[in-house]
């Protein structure tokens, strides 16, 4: 059954879905849904030249600039089974991929544009486990690491040459390797390849990098560009990180600049490092990014190497009271026994990719799935 021609309405089955929540469908398998906490931050630090890049060839200084780094987002994880089947055939052909219906096995298509809702919900909230990491999550179905960095043809644009472009999009996704996806900077050590691709022309934020990685707190904090975890607490559930998103480029504006835009979300499913311990918490990192490449013919720059314009970052599954420390912070059943209470604010989905990070609230609030 095809989900573009079902053989049900969608609104039979969405009368047949909330028939079987009110009957309690397999209520006696499903336990309460997990609800942790959600947050942005705001920016109290800004850095001068963030956004306005370097200056012309003939100009001295640099302007003043806004730095943004928004958010680290806390957590919930919906557990167990939602509905056990009254025509098993009714949900498992609706099934999108990867979620073991019809083109399970098929990888999503790569994304070209902005989606216009979150992942469907139409599927069995499942827990993870060591063996299957991703059960039960949309990211099933996404592509395994740097495969999910997907880079577009280049062309001329901005004054820039074709070659200028690719080694611009292709310095972007080595970054973003380096920083989301080396299991050295998961386990908390120093970025060097990410950071080795940013000019050191643009001082304040190397300097910046450079604090928050020695000196981490809520102000300087290494998450706005890089996924780390404490190793002394978490590892990695396996060898896979799940990627999607995309990346675009534009002509600056002035001559002698290539913009680069990209927008990913990242899973990470994980397990405490306490011999014995078995349960898989995922946490889930989306990041949108812009960078320039200059021509240092026409910009006072260094050739080759990248300038950050912006940096928004969230984060499901991160303990919000534990901010500042440089690292992510995921939760596990044990660690909700004796948790606060859970913060208020509206709840957010995160892997719905269809609302521009800037949009989230800055406050602790509540996710629906990890």
């Amino acid at each position: 059954m095809s989900d573009r021609d079902p053989s049900v309405s969608d609104e039979e089955w969405a009368a047949f879905v909330e028939a079987a929540r009110k009957d309690g469908v397999g209520s006696g398998s499903v336990p309460e849904p997990r609800r942790r906490g959600f947050r942005r931050r705001p920016v109290r630090h800004e850095p001068e030249g963030w956004r306005t890049g370097p200056a012309w060839r003939e100009m001295n200084g640099r302007g003043r600039a806004r730095r943004q780094v928004k958010g680290v987002v806390g957590i919930t994880l919906a557990a167990g089974l939602l509905l056990l089947a009254l025509r098993p055939d009714l949900i498992t052909d609706r099934l999108p991929e990867g979620f073991g219906g019809p083109g399970e096995t098929a990888p999503l298509a790569a994304e070209t544009a902005r989606p216009t809702a979150p992942p469907s919900s139409e599927v069995f909230p499942d827990h993870p486990t060591l063996k299957e990491p991703f059960k039960g999550s949309p990211a099933l179905g996404w592509a395994n690491g740097a495969a999910g960095i997907e880079v577009p043809r280049a062309k001329a644009v901005g004054g820039m040459s074709s070659e200028e472009v690719a080694h611009a999009l292709d310095s972007v996704k080595r970054f973003l390797v380096a920083a989301n996806l080396d299991k050295a900077t998961l386990r908390g050590e120093r970025p060097t390849g990410a950071i080795k691709l940013l000019d050191p022309l643009q001082k304040d934020v190397r300097a910046y990098i450079h604090r928050s990685l020695d000196e981490p707190d809520e102000n300087n904090d290494p998450l706005g560009l890089f996924s780390r975890f404490d190793p002394a607490e978490v590892r990695l559930a396996g060898d896979v990180v799940k990627a999607r998103g995309r990346m675009t480029f534009e002509a600056g504006e002035r001559s002698g600049e290539v913009q680069v835009h990209v927008d990913y979300t990242f899973v990470y499913p994980l397990v405490k490092t306490r011999p014995g311990f078995d349960e898989v918490a995922r946490t889930v990192v989306r990041r949108q990014m812009a960078f320039a490449l200059y021509d240092p013919a026409k910009i006072m720059t260094t050739r080759g190497l990248l300038y950050v314009l912006r940096m928004d970052e969230s984060a499901g599954n991160s303990d919000c009271a534990r901010d500042g420390d440089g690292f992510l912070h995921p939760q596990f059943s044990e660690d909700l026994i004796n948790a606060a209470p859970l913060p208020g604010g509206p709840e957010i989905d995160p892997y719905d990719r269809s609302k521009d990070l800037a949009d989230l609230p800055k406050a602790c609030g509540t996710v629906t799935r990890t």
